[in-house]
């Protein structure tokens, strides 16, 4: 058995394959693979757009006979609990067993249960030989809203890219303060507010801020946004996100490209940028490397986004 704590399920569709395990190398420091993760490492599922559960495990046996001793012998005493199967990869145990596996469980929690609104949901799963039980932590949906958010633009990065930008930025910790640079609409600083990250943005566009500002404050969203140049900030972050301008609608070049990122990598030791075209030379001209990145399309769209993620170059 793995020695690890938790056991992570993944839900992703071909285009969005290379951008989840971005993030799995950036949380979990390795990736997913085949849909799931052992860990010991403690992430809130809801951060991510692809982590769609997390099992805290509580015990595991190869001998089932066991594992059901062993859930005896933790005296669980819970009222308003729900028990659920969780299906890892490689299992082909039946609907009909998987009840009777659930019945098991149940009878050995003592409490009345709530399958409408549980207080706690507990699991048994099976993988490579082991069964195991544990407190299930499911992926909360509640930033689909942001779908309906009043201001957008056609060009803006999609939400499963910005959520992603945010739990990559963070690395998962909500102590790390973020800036969203080239905020644009808000696309990214609402999928950090909704998940507790304390984020700030600031944009050069007066028109960008505005409307910003409308889409935090109609999901009551409380974060400063900044109408600046990045480079007249002078307050430190754990973390930039920058979504270059594309030149789609707004002008850019490579000189106000060098001018963003040097500005940024004044302000932080790391940097996840996004652009559409292969910006390396100028990365290395700011001061910052490439560590980790991948490409992403966008359905509908003729280009191709690439994130980089960058550390400051040391100065020994």
């Amino acid at each position: 058995m793995p020695n690890q704590n938790y056991i992570y399920s993944f839900k992703y569709d071909i285009h969005n394959s290379e951008l989840c395990k971005l993030e799995s190398r950036q949380l979990f420091n390795r990736e997913e693979n085949n849909n799931w993760l052992f860990s010991s490492v403690e992430v809130d599922p809801s951060i991510s757009p692809f982590i769609k559960s997390r099992l805290e495990i509580i015990s595991s046996s190869e001998d089932y006979s066991v594992l059901l001793k062993n859930i005896e012998n933790e005296n669980i005493q819970c009222d308003g609990f729900k028990a659920e199967y969780l299906i890892l990869n490689g299992d082909l145990t039946q609907y009909t067993e998987r009840l009777e596996k659930l019945r098991d469980v149940g009878l050995r929690i003592e409490g009345d249960p709530d399958y409408v609104t549980p207080s706690v949901i507990y699991a048994i799963g099976y993988c490579e030989n082991t069964w195991y039980f544990g407190v299930l932590l499911k992926h909360n949906s509640d930033w689909f809203k942001h779908k309906n958010k009043p201001c957008s633009f056609s060009s803006a990065i999609n939400m499963d890219i910005a959520k992603t930008l945010v739990s990559i930025a963070s690395k998962g910790d909500r102590s790390n303060r973020l800036l969203d640079a080239c905020c644009g609409v808000g696309t990214v600083m609402l999928e950090a507010c909704i998940s507790g990250f304390q984020i700030e943005g600031c944009d050069i566009n007066w028109k960008a801020c505005k409307s910003t500002r409308e889409n935090l404050a109609h999901y009551n969203y409380t974060a400063k946004v900044y109408r600046s140049d990045i480079q007249e900030l002078d307050k430190p972050y754990d973390t930039a996100i920058v979504d270059l301008p594309y030149n789609l609608y707004s002008f850019s070049n490579d000189e106000i490209t060098l001018n963003i990122l040097e500005s940024a990598a004044k302000l932080t030791s790391r940097v996840v940028i996004v652009s559409t075209s292969d910006i390396q030379p100028l990365i290395r001209k700011s001061g910052l490397t490439v560590s980790d990145g991948c490409s992403v399309g966008k359905k509908g769209k003729k280009f191709a986004r690439t994130i980089w993620v960058c550390e400051k170059i040391s100065a020994n």
